[in-house]
């Protein structure tokens, strides 16, 4: 039986942080502009860069949300997880979404030659760990005990060894 218990207890949903970076990043850049991407980075040299963040990371999430839903589970850390899983680009990276997302936030900030988004992408970076991912890490070990345990210590959570 599902309870409203039986959930991560994420801070926020994790698409509506990354669209409040987008929208102050970019209300800040109007506000404060700084201009430290457009002088630092040629435009074609913004325009290579942000498509291989964007390419990467929306790969990265688009092979997530597959193996997510071809396991039959739920992609949204905030409703119940049904299943583990452990195929697919989870096999080496235990938060492909997030690692994704934060790449496609990196790439848009670069696109656009928004520093400020940068900044806070950048800052979003501990707000995802402590608030989400670890969060996650919580319940998915209550949830599935040993084996979500085993699969901590074999996969790294952002696909480097820490």
């Amino acid at each position: 039986m599902v309870t409203s218990d039986d959930t991560a207890r994420v801070i926020a949903p994790p698409p509506l942080l990354a669209l409040a970076v987008v929208v102050f990043g970019l209300l800040l850049d109007w506000l404060l502009p700084a201009y430290v991407l457009s002088l630092v980075l040629s435009l074609t040299e913004r325009i290579m860069l942000s498509i291989i963040l964007i390419g990467a990371g929306g790969t990265l999430g688009y092979a997530a949300v597959k193996t997510f839903r071809a396991a039959g589970t739920r992609v949204e850390p905030w409703k119940p997880s049904t299943v583990l899983v452990d195929g697919g680009v989870f096999a080496w990276l235990r938060n492909p979404m997030y690692v994704g997302g934060v790449l496609i936030l990196a790439g848009l900030s670069v696109a656009l030659a928004s520093d400020w988004m940068l900044v806070l992408t950048i800052l979003l970076v501990p707000v995802i760990h402590y608030g989400v991912v670890r969060r996650e890490e919580r319940y998915l070990a209550a949830r599935f005990g040993e084996p979500y345990r085993q699969y901590m210590a074999q996969v790294p959570r952002y696909g480097w060894p820490f």
